[in-house]
């Protein structure tokens, strides 16, 4: 017992001194107030990070993120859209090995790597390359990843391009008698959400999503959202922006994007992807020489 609070104190001051300090996390939170856990069965082993970009809260119950939150400006996404993404998935070395995901948990489970706050949000190469911490991966079906939810993470952010300035905090749910788990440790949530609000005009609301293949969505209020996930992502909101939810950008998948991620197949998607990373490598090696 004193060596697991021991533990618990050296994570928390690996905490503050990781790649953002910690007083850099509250400007992703609404009015500097972190997302609420209103289920007290969530609170449980979690842990704070701060990244450059974005800030999460990590369960070391589920060995994966509750929740990711983020502020989204007009320049820091068109920042974004000049990043070339780069995957370095690695495990999150400042959380207790028995807590957190390895990569190896994901090897043959049948699931994407979802990240909560996206890579394509990221504004430099460094928050990029922090956002493929497993602190900030969730096990996503593979259908739901790289067709509606890769859509909404674009709806918003063309919104905030919009907009101007957007909270955004990305979560899990995890609803019904039994959660499904990889290799028995990671856990799957049942469902995923995106939480949305406009500090400007005082509105927000969110997109919930089965975290499966059936490709449906609907949007929810934030009030709901608390009922439905246990929590609630900006409580600092006027009640008013709780109780309704705000007019979300519809996600768009091309008919003829959708059939030819359904069609491709396993190999022939990582044959795509080992093409990619031949190619950078040979873009940095002349940039090297010449």
């Amino acid at each position: 017992m004193l060596l697991r609070r021991l533990a618990a104190v050296l994570v928390l001051s690996l905490t503050l001194a990781g790649p953002a300090r910690a007083e850099t996390c509250p400007p992703f939170f609404l009015d500097g107030v972190p997302p609420a856990l209103r289920n007290p069965k969530l609170v449980a082993r979690t842990v704070p990070l701060c990244f450059e970009a974005f800030a999460v809260l990590h369960s070391g119950t589920a060995r994966g993120p509750l929740y990711a939150a983020e502020r989204l400006t007009r320049a820091g996404v068109e920042a974004a859209r000049r990043v070339e993404r780069r995957d370095a998935f690695h495990e999150e070395d400042r959380l207790p090995a028995e807590d957190r995901a390895d990569l190896s948990d994901y090897v043959r489970s049948g699931y994407d790597r979802g990240h909560l706050a996206p890579a394509g949000d990221m504004p430099t190469g460094e928050a990029q390359a922090q956002s493929f911490s497993l602190a900030n991966i969730v096990p996503q079906d593979r259908t739901l990843n790289r067709n509606l939810w890769s859509s909404i993470e674009e709806s918003v952010r063309r919104l905030a391009l919009r907009r101007g300035d957007l909270f955004v905090v990305t979560g899990t749910v995890f609803s019904g008698g039994s959660v499904a788990s990889i290799r028995a440790r990671v856990l799957v949530p049942t469902a995923l959400f995106k939480a949305v609000y406009d500090p400007a005009r005082r509105e927000g609301g969110a997109y919930l999503a089965p975290n499966s293949r059936e490709g449906t969505w609907r949007a929810v209020s934030l009030d709901e959202l608390r009922d439905l996930s246990g929590i609630e992502p900006f409580p600092s909101a006027p009640v008013a922006a709780r109780a309704r939810a705000m007019d979300l950008p519809e996600p768009f998948v091309s008919s003829r994007e959708g059939r030819r991620r359904e069609e491709e197949s396993w190999s022939s998607w990582l044959g795509n992807e080992l093409l990619k990373a031949l190619k950078r490598a040979l873009r940095d090696v002349l940039r090297s020489i010449f």
